[in-house]
């Protein structure tokens, strides 16, 4: 994966797995590598920025990487049926998810219907990063990914005995929208 970022942050992206033979490889089963558990903003889609293609990533998005049930669901069925020794926690600088929380702990004001429930569960991240004396919403997209990441293993008995087993291992990753590089923030197991 690194070398893949350092490739799409270079300009000379390969874009390996993506033709034909590929396709028809993956029609029985799937091995990705790793799964990737991002944000979904529209400007980072893991399998361009780390310059992979069909069958290597598992890819699961929601907005500020906010956990729920189907996510824990899709990363347990990644880890335990599948395989996948690595799950990435993938964070942007300029979230709106947590542009949003941030601006609901300053004004005290919520956003309407399920919005709120994400602002709900960054709180947390934003709360942790002001009492860390860091106010810039890039700090606390960091901060939300480490929390994100612990958040995971504690949530999950399947993904705690796959760290545990030495298994899988979790990496928490910042990615910069200007220059395209994700950089290591966090990490849990054996990497």
């Amino acid at each position: 994966m690194r070398e893949g970022n350092e490739r799409f942050v270079t300009g000379t992206s390969s874009h390996p797995n993506q033709d034909a033979s590929r396709r028809s490889s993956l029609v029985e089963n799937q091995h990705p590598f790793a799964v990737i558990f991002g944000c979904s903003d529209s400007r980072l889609a893991a399998e361009i920025i780390f310059d992979l293609g069909l069958g290597d990533a598992f890819v699961v998005r929601t907005a500020g990487q906010v956990i729920d049930d189907a996510v824990l669901g899709s990363l347990e069925y990644s880890i335990s049926v599948l395989g996948v020794p690595l799950i990435v926690v993938l964070g942007h600088d300029s979230c709106g998810a947590v542009t949003a929380t941030k601006n609901s702990v300053e004004t005290g004001d919520m956003p309407v219907g399920f919005m709120r429930d994400l602002v709900e569960r960054i709180t947390p991240s934003v709360l942790t990063s002001l009492r860390n004396d860091k106010h810039e919403v890039n700090d606390m997209v960091v901060e939300h990914v480490k929390q994100t990441s612990q958040r995971l293993v504690d949530s999950s008995r399947v993904i705690s005995d796959a760290i545990d087993g030495g298994r899988t291992a979790v990496l928490g990753l910042s990615y910069s929208l200007a220059d395209g590089r994700a950089n290591v923030v966090s990490g849990i197991g054996e990497l």
